[in-house]
């Protein structure tokens, strides 16, 4: 679990160079980068540190919309389009699901229309116990995860699972059905029951509270 910063997968792409100067100049032009790091500020969107490699510096607190992977016309989705939450919390981790790796994605964007994509990582958020948890990242229906998605169009993206649809060549049939789940609202223990109580022998007998 990382607090406010964690290191991100060094993946090469480019900086919109207007970002770089506080969009007094730079419009139409790229500055190569290397991704370095995320910051996760609560209520706000991610920030991402990259390398400059042709300037030996850090740039940091970039959104995601400032970078693109490629430079042949890429598209302009607005910053709310591609992280539609904000962070959730200071403390997250960053996991790639490796089952997950490279597959093809697409999520359904605000404009009611898909975007599509590779996989790339998650971030997803959490409480440690530590502190007062005054979010959300404990209650089921309204936690979030955010899978980075590298979008044909030359952009990336981060969305939730319930924006996104996969596809394995393998695993995936042709014909699909169209999700209708319900978001999960239940949070299961098995230790807070007043109905059983454990011995103290090697086995842990169980036995039900009189």
């Amino acid at each position: 679990m990382s607090y406010i910063v964690a290191s991100l997968p060094p993946l090469k792409c480019f900086v919109r160079r207007e970002f770089l100067y506080n969009f007094e100049k730079g419009h139409g032009e790229y500055e190569p980068a290397i991704w370095v790091s995320i910051k996760a500020l609560r209520g706000q969107v991610f920030r991402i540190e990259s390398l400059l490699p042709n300037y030996c510096a850090l740039y940091d607190k970039l959104p995601i919309h400032a970078y693109v992977w490629h430079t042949e016309n890429p598209a302009s989705f607005p910053i709310d389009t591609l992280q539609l939450w904000d962070c959730m919390s200071y403390k997250f981790t960053v996991i790639e699901k490796i089952g997950l790796r490279n597959l093809g994605v697409k999520f359904m964007t605000k404009e009611k229309t898909w975007a599509y994509g590779q996989y790339l990582f998650t971030v997803d958020f959490c409480a440690d116990g530590q502190d007062l948890d005054t979010g959300f990242t404990e209650q089921a229906e309204e936690h979030k995860s955010f899978n980075f998605i590298r979008l044909d169009d030359g952009q990336f993206a981060c969305q939730p699972n319930n924006r996104c649809l996969w596809y394995d060549q393998s695993l995936i049939p042709s014909e699909t059905k169209k999700p209708d789940f319900q978001a999960a609202r239940n949070i299961w223990t098995v230790d807070g029951s007043s109905k059983w109580a454990s011995g103290d022998d090697w086995f842990y007998s169980i036995e039900e509270r009189t």
